[in-house]
């Protein structure tokens, strides 16, 4: 994002005057600084406040004291609750010389000038060298993104953050218990904003309370198909949807990927990759979803984010995909790589705590947060051994509770022996979380030890939950075959004693990756009996692709 050039803001009532010092103060400063000017204080002020939303840095003011309605002196005391480090010049006459004293005191103004000050380069620009000299060296340059205000223990901030944060649009979170600035600038925004979280664009528009399709409309990712009618169109996209989408498309398919979260899945939240082929000193979730993502989009896929699929429709030869918008997609081919979910605990207090210190999956969003914090995350796998280490450097102490004997039954070894490296983790076996409690937030949690019943309540602020894994594919539960667990079947899985699966009307038997529909696909952790690694799904994705092109040659 290009920064803007800080602001030099020049104020007068006379239009002469003012011209003269915004013609000397382009001239001389237009290359490094932005000239703005108004025409009475009160003007000034309420253009203060947009430079304020816009989150600009005003490096001086130049401003007439003999002004109607507010004098210089009274705009710099209300200019500097503002920008308190911007450098203040008065302008006076040489019989508002007691004025200036006076403003020196109250405003706390840093020269007073007498007009005229012909030549400027004798009587003006020497003066204002050496005040913006030192403003410069201790200035700053302010985010440029979004910002988001709110309470720290909101779930609606956790959500706008993770959703910014898994769709890789940079952002500053702004905690209003915590942050002065943040009040200044709910403050700034008036009356219309009586609820939070807002967030406030670069622009310095905003939304207070905006849902993740509102985010991604003002961020201008697309949520709308281009086309009503796409050769495949793939569902989710994790790992195997991206690699689908790029084989797809690289090979001349006519492709649509439709993601209702963010690009990469349940691997996008992965703060450590460490065993993915040619990359030998590992890369995150978040990295390989940027890379892939870039990559397809060099291939042309349309990417539709956030956009959930609500049901499919079969109309041979079409696959029509109906999303929660009611708008319809129509298809010949359809790969469903919508991956599985964290399961959820089903304990006292959980609903009312989540996103308020009880999360789901990695939230490396909240790890910031974590700082000299005791932290525990309850699951055994690989994704809960990630979150451990990534966190651990960060918080003071981390606990993985397991419910099983060992990590070694679900954990690959390179984390667990990463795990017993970090001073700061303990693997903490036969536990479970039976409770959690806290009014606003999270306060503590009660661990029941499952051998001898023992239970304690320990302090924390802190709860990563990655466990399990629940396939997301409500929406397909009367169209395709499933087993029982929720995961699709495909392939051989869907023969019984050498008979086709229910309503096959095809004379072949469903390709390796194809479920009970025909030209419906399947890759991934959502297919039955899927390997749950990064590598294996992206060869799913690819792999699908060589059966959608065999299915499209016989429609």
């Amino acid at each position: 994002m290009i920064l803007s050039n800080p602001v030099l803001f020049a104020v007068d009532d006379d239009p002469g005057v003012l011209r003269v010092i915004e013609l000397d103060l382009r001239r001389e400063y237009g290359s490094r600084f932005r000239v703005i000017r108004a025409d009475s204080g009160i003007k000034a002020l309420k253009t203060l406040e947009q430079i304020k939303l816009r989150n600009e840095s005003v490096g001086l003011f130049l401003v007439d004291q003999r002004m109607p309605q507010m004098t210089g002196t009274e705009f710099l005391e209300h200019a500097m609750k503002l920008f308190p480090t911007a450098k203040r010049v008065l302008l006076t006459a040489y019989a508002d010389t007691d004025a200036a004293i006076r403003a020196i005191n109250n405003a706390k103004i840093d020269y007073y000038l007498f007009k005229p000050w012909e030549p400027p380069e004798e009587n003006l620009f020497p003066v204002l060298n050496d005040l913006l000299d030192d403003w410069l060296s201790s200035f700053r340059p302010p985010f440029q993104g979004i910002r988001v205000v709110g309470s720290r223990w909101s779930p609606h901030l956790h959500q706008i953050k993770d959703f910014l944060a898994r769709n890789q649009v940079p952002y500053q979170c702004l905690d209003i218990e915590a942050k002065p600035e943040a009040r200044q600038l709910v403050a700034n925004l008036g009356s219309n904003v009586n609820e939070l979280p807002v967030a406030i664009f670069p622009d310095g528009s905003y939304l207070v309370q905006p849902t993740n399709m509102q985010l991604a409309e003002k961020i201008g990712l697309k949520t709308r198909a281009e086309m009503p009618f796409y050769d495949l169109a793939i569902v989710g996209s994790g790992p195997a949807g991206l690699a689908a989408a790029v084989y797809g498309a690289s090979e001349g398919l006519r492709t649509v990927l439709i993601e209702k979260e963010a690009p990469g899945g349940q691997a996008g939240t992965s703060s450590r990759i460490e065993n993915y082929l040619g990359f030998p000193v590992g890369l995150s979730g978040s990295d390989l979803a940027r890379r892939a993502v870039a990559q397809a989009k060099r291939f042309g896929v349309e990417i539709l984010t956030p956009q959930e699929v609500r049901e499919i429709r079969v109309q041979d030869p079409y696959r029509q995909i109906v999303l929660n918008d009611g708008v319809e997609i129509s298809c010949h081919a359809v790969v469903v790589s919508t991956g599985v979910s964290y399961r959820q605990l089903e304990i006292p207090g959980i609903d009312r705590l989540t996103g308020a210190g009880v999360y789901y999956g990695a939230a490396m969003t909240e790890a910031i947060s974590c700082l000299n914090e005791e932290v525990y995350i309850v699951g055994g796998a690989n994704s809960a051994g990630q979150a451990a280490i990534y966190i651990s450097k960060y918080a003071r102490h981390v606990t993985i509770l397991v419910r099983g004997d060992s990590l070694a039954q679900s954990m690959s070894q390179y984390l667990i022996d990463q795990i017993e490296l970090t001073e700061n983790i303990t693997v903490q076996l036969h536990s479970q979380v039976i409770e959690v409690q806290g009014e606003k937030f999270l306060e503590t949690i009660t661990i029941s030890n499952q051998i001898t019943g023992e239970q304690q309540t320990v302090s924390t602020h802190f709860l990563f939950i990655l466990i399990g894994a629940k396939p997301q594919v409500d929406w397909l539960c009367d169209v395709v075959e499933r087993d029982k667990q929720g995961f699709i079947l495909s392939g051989s899985d869907l023969m019984r004693d050498g008979k086709y699966p229910h309503g096959w009307k095809l004379n072949r038997p469903p390709f390796l990756l194809e479920s009970s529909v025909p030209g419906i696909f399947v890759a991934g952790d959502v297919r039955h009996g899927s390997v749950k690694r990064v590598a294996s799904a992206v060869g799913e994705g690819a792999i699908a692709i060589q059966f959608v092109h065999q299915y499209l040659s016989h429609i």
